[in-house]
């Protein structure tokens, strides 16, 4: 594990430190958000949390709801935290408003989403690093 995923890890229990907790990890390829919500699963796992992992290669949004979030919060799974991993439709308009806290994952010189509350560049999977964007120096046509 590496101390990026161990210093976001400590980032969301500072701010969600209990009850049921929802993170979506996205990005431009949804293979590689797999893999970066399960190294993320693991520091959360060594933070001592319990941790629900689900991977969605398609996000339809009301059957994401349906099917992965309500039994989730229906199970009595007080104090779990459910990562859902996927593409960049995790962050779309529709499923947004789901998470208590997203994660967006990329590689070199594609561009950030702008509703993330991380962003992680895994160029190179094993030593991912934090990125903090400027969004202000984005594109003006870049949009959310």
């Amino acid at each position: 594990m590496t101390d990026a995923w161990t210093d976001i890890a400590a980032e969301f229990l500072h701010l969600y430190p209990r009850g049921t907790r929802l993170l979506a990890v996205a990005g431009a390829d949804a293979g590689r958000s797999r893999r970066a919500a399960d190294d993320l699963a693991a520091a959360l796992t060594a933070a001592g949390q319990s941790v629900e992992r689900v991977h969605s290669d398609d996000v339809d949004s009301p059957a994401l709801r349906d099917v992965v979030i309500s039994p989730f919060r229906a199970n009595d799974t007080a104090g779990a935290v459910l990562i859902v991993s996927g593409p960049a439709a995790l962050l779309g308009p529709e499923a947004r408003g789901m998470w208590n806290f997203t994660l967006w994952q990329l590689a070199g010189d594609e561009q950030p989403h702008t509703i993330a509350s991380a962003l992680v560049d895994v160029t190179d999977p094993e030593h991912p690093t934090r990125r903090f964007a400027d969004y202000c120096a984005l594109p003006a046509a870049f949009g959310s």
